[in-house]
């Protein structure tokens, strides 16, 4: 992981967008870290967010092209596992996509609402909304867990 850190903001957002489809990984850890060093905590909102939601939107298109083969063999994620969570992509729509942030359930929800078809634009946002929802408090989380800890 310390490799990461040596890229900065950009190990960061490689970090989080290799979490969000082919690496089971979880970038809070790597985020948390890099809030004791030097960096900036904007920015690394930013490039956490944008390449978990990039993370997202692979897995998205990957669910919209329907190739199995792919999706078995790269997202690691079942066949049964997306159908579970694709009635729910039918029945909620783009909206499913605020939860796309969840560890463990997040990219068969992203493969689902891209089987679902879900209109693009709106699950775009609403996965952008999410998932920089998730990364807004673990920072939070982390800086007042540290300036309480210092203090």
């Amino acid at each position: 992981m310390e490799w990461l850190i040596d890229y900065g903001y950009w190990g960061l957002l490689l970090a989080s967008f290799l979490a969000a489809t082919i690496i089971p990984f979880s970038s809070d850890v790597l985020l948390a870290s890099m809030l004791f060093g030097d960096f900036d905590p904007l920015k690394l909102w930013v490039f956490a967010t944008i390449g978990n939601w990039a993370g997202g939107m692979v897995s998205y298109y990957m669910g919209h092209f329907g190739k199995w083969e792919w999706i078995e063999k790269y997202m690691r994620v079942s066949h049964e596992k997306v159908l579970k969570y694709q009635s729910y992509a039918e029945k909620y729509g783009f909206w499913y996509a605020l939860i796309t942030w969840l560890p463990g359930i997040g990219d068969p929800i992203a493969i689902a609402l891209g089987f679902a078809r879900t209109r693009v634009v709106p699950t775009m946002i609403l996965m952008l909304i999410g998932k920089g929802g998730r990364y807004a408090v673990i920072i939070w989380m982390v800086q007042s867990g540290r300036d309480w800890f210092l203090h």
